[in-house]
């Protein structure tokens, strides 16, 4: 397999090294503090960003790096970059917390406000996703060699129309959508996993659509998003637009849809994500 980009491998070690740095705390009554946003942090969260900014400042320290753990960066600052470090050291953390193992490493590059490449790990078994638009995409399992992957335009004969929704957060805006969804494609199947884990099962065909009309950071979504894109995916507003990463005041999200691009029922999505 040769990848398409020169700081791609760098970025898969440090991914996975980032990982490491997390285990010892897994499951481990680890203490947690509340951010001024009430959002909890640990010790692990901030092991796996110390981990992520030595390697990523070792790879190129001429590209700056914004980070969950490390985000009061001015956005007159943030008006001038051009190509940056978008990071998640530890995504899932109430699922890491919970002791579950849905909980990624999401290490993202950007430029012009679009994604470049992602990579997202896992830290509990050494599974590892990673690709960007134009570039392909790629599971590699610990110990195994990296395999394509891809999305699925529809689901295959007998199987059931998958939408991906989160265990922790919907919104009304989202529960109509759904229900419109399942008048046009029938029944749903809804799966649920933490962390930018939803954008994978897309981006390896074993989900169909995951739409997000409820709040996100731009960590929680850009790495996955790249791996989506990878495989053949989208990330569109509800607009219909790409989903992208401008430098603004908030660090939050607009709503999204992720999706296969060719998906026959692209167009009804957005109908009913604008309703």
């Amino acid at each position: 397999m040769t990848l398409a980009h020169p700081l791609l491998p760098g970025v898969i070690e440090l991914a996975l090294e980032a990982g490491e740095a997390i285990l010892p705390f897994w499951r481990a009554d680890v203490a947690v503090t509340a951010k001024a946003d009430d959002s909890p942090v640990t010790a692990a969260d901030l092991a796996a960003h110390h981990v992520i900014v030595a390697g990523l400042t070792a790879l190129d320290s001429s590209i700056p790096i914004l980070s969950e753990e490390d985000c009061g960066i001015s956005l007159a600052d943030r008006q001038g970059w051009t190509r940056w470090w978008l990071v998640d050291p530890l995504d899932g953390t109430k699922e890491f917390i919970a002791g579950s193992e849905e909980f990624t490493v999401n290490i993202a590059l950007i430029e012009q406000g679009r994604v470049v490449f992602g990579v997202v790990s896992m830290p509990t078994n050494g599974r590892c996703y990673f690709g960007g638009a134009g570039l392909g995409a790629w599971r590699a399992d610990a110990g195994q060699a990296p395999q394509p992957i891809e999305v699925r335009t529809e689901p295959a004969a007998g199987q059931a129309f998958t939408v991906v929704a989160s265990r922790r957060h919907s919104s009304p805006e989202q529960e109509r959508l759904l229900a419109g969804l399942a008048d046009s494609v029938g029944e749903l199947k809804l799966t649920n996993i933490g962390s930018s884990l939803k954008f994978c099962l897309l981006a390896e065909g074993a989900a169909d659509c995951y739409p997000r009309l409820a709040p996100t950071s731009q960590w929680d979504t850009a790495a996955a998003q790249g791996v989506l894109e990878g495989a053949g995916g989208e990330v569109l507003d509800v607009e219909g637009q790409v989903f992208t990463y401008p430098a603004r005041e908030s660090l939050l999200n607009t709503f999204f849809l992720a999706l296969p691009a060719k998906a026959p029922w692209r167009t009804t999505l957005l109908r009913l994500a604008r309703i």
